[in-house]
């Protein structure tokens, strides 16, 4: 089976690459990416790691090419490099808001200029390998997902790790293992933005022992960001990233008390790593252990004690775990269970059905079956229609090329809500991002 990974020169391929080399059906990868010179470097990486001698590794900097015979695609771009990631936090963060990659209106940002180029992958990839599942990482995932549908339909699925990461360190604490077939779980909501409300194991729901318990609550790193007097007022886990909504205050002070901001961290650090890499391509692999190891550790620093360490288990990026799984199940092995982006199809009352929500699926070889779900109600309902209400504007006006829907979207998202600061925002990045400009104007693509 041939694999294809858009965005293949991107710091994260060794560790799917890895993967699938040593436990999935692919017997070919082909990585695909814009940017040759970090494209050789990836490839050094890749050489020196113990892939085994029946992987057959092509790389690609024309798309159409590295498609053809494709079964899978996964996909891993960054629209405006890290530059651009670096004006989605600081536009925010010079006018009081929280600056973040994916939640708030950084990722808005993010997902404004990326959506053109993804919706122009996807037309490619319908048009020369229309069998192929395409696996979205790209972010912000689910808005960028559901940008994807009308292109490609069913065949698109979006993979976070941070929801079945909670669930699997929920089971831990309580003696289970997340993989058990014992276990079943109900999580529900958006890309970065849900919550695990039960832990069956053995038709008995463990969440409510976990959340009465210190000590078990306290090896739940989300529980530690958030604080556990607030999980247990809300009787369930929620995901980490609601830390800037359920903290915003917090989050923001933080980071603006800090030396740099998470983009521009990556940024120095992958700049570094890149031309270390090319002038020495024979300790490319070290040299990408060694940053791979800063920046998991590194991760969401903003929301942890000065002296607080992330858990090991915490630092491996489980991400290609999750895309083997599934893709072993796809193409006819062993099903699983996974937290994935995929339409809700009334999963979530409240949504709308084609909505992109982030929902435990069975998979098998015949696709990917949402479970049902116990209906949001409450604050946690009224957060999810708004975020999604701002992610569908968010597609309309990048697919619609509408500045006025823009703004809307900026304007009306929860950790903004004001028309002026709106504007601003909108200002502040098209003046920043030449892509966001783009897009806007119908230049995009």
């Amino acid at each position: 089976m041939k694999l294809v990974i858009i965005g293949g020169a991107g710091f994260r391929v060794p560790q799917v690459v890895g993967a699938v080399a040593t436990a999935g059906p692919v017997d070919t990868v082909a990585l695909v990416d814009t940017d040759a010179g970090r494209l050789r470097t990836m490839r050094a990486v890749l050489e020196q790691l113990p892939l085994g001698g029946d992987l057959l590794l092509s790389t690609h900097t024309d798309l159409a090419e590295a498609l053809v015979g494709a079964d899978f695609v996964f996909c891993a771009i960054r629209v405006g490099g890290t530059a651009g990631r670096v004006a989605d936090e600081r536009v925010a963060l010079d006018l009081g808001v929280l600056g973040q990659e994916t939640t708030g209106p950084g990722g808005l940002a993010y997902a404004l200029r990326t959506i053109p180029a993804m919706r122009a992958i996807a037309r490619t990839v319908r048009r020369v390998a229309p069998q192929a599942w395409f696996v979205n990482f790209t972010n912000p995932a689910g808005i960028i997902t559901e940008a994807l549908r009308p292109v490609l339909g069913e065949r698109v699925v979006g993979i976070c790790d941070t929801p079945i990461g909670l669930m699997r360190r929920a089971a831990a604490a309580v003696g289970a293992s997340g993989d058990s077939p014992d276990v079943r779980y109900d999580y529900v909501g958006l890309n970065h933005l849900g919550w695990l409300r039960t832990l069956e194991v053995d038709g008995v729901d463990r969440l409510p022992d976990l959340l009465s318990s210190p000590d078990r609550l306290e090896r739940i790193e989300e529980a530690r960001l958030i604080g556990p007097d607030w999980v247990r007022q809300l009787g369930a886990l929620p995901n980490e990233y609601l830390f800037y909504y359920y903290c915003n205050r917090e989050a923001v002070a933080r980071i603006l008390a800090a030396p740099g901001t998470r983009g521009e961290f990556l940024a120095a650090q992958q700049d570094r790593f890149y031309a270390e890499a090319a002038g020495r391509p024979g300790d490319a692999l070290e040299l990408w252990r060694e940053t791979r190891r800063q920046r998991e550790e590194t991760y969401m620093a903003e929301a942890r004690a000065e002296d607080e360490q992330r858990d090991a288990e915490d630092t491996d990026g489980g991400y290609q775990a999750v895309a083997l799984a599934l893709m072993t199940a796809l193409s006819g092995g062993e099903p699983t269970a996974a937290i994935v982006n995929v339409a809700g199809r009334g999963a979530v009352p409240g949504l709308p059905d084609d909505a992109v929500v982030e929902v435990p699926c069975d998979v098998d070889a015949d696709g990917i079956h949402p479970r049902p779900v116990a209906p949001l109600a409450g604050p946690e309902l009224g957060l999810v229609q708004s975020v999604k209400a701002v992610e569908q504007l968010t597609i309309r006006a990048a697919t619609e090329h509408s500045e006025g829907l823009a703004w809307e979207a900026f304007a009306t998202h929860p950790l903004v809500g004001s028309v002026s600061l709106g504007r601003r925002l909108l200002d502040g990045y098209r003046a920043r991002i030449p892509e966001v400009a783009a897009a806007l104007s119908g230049d995009a693509g």
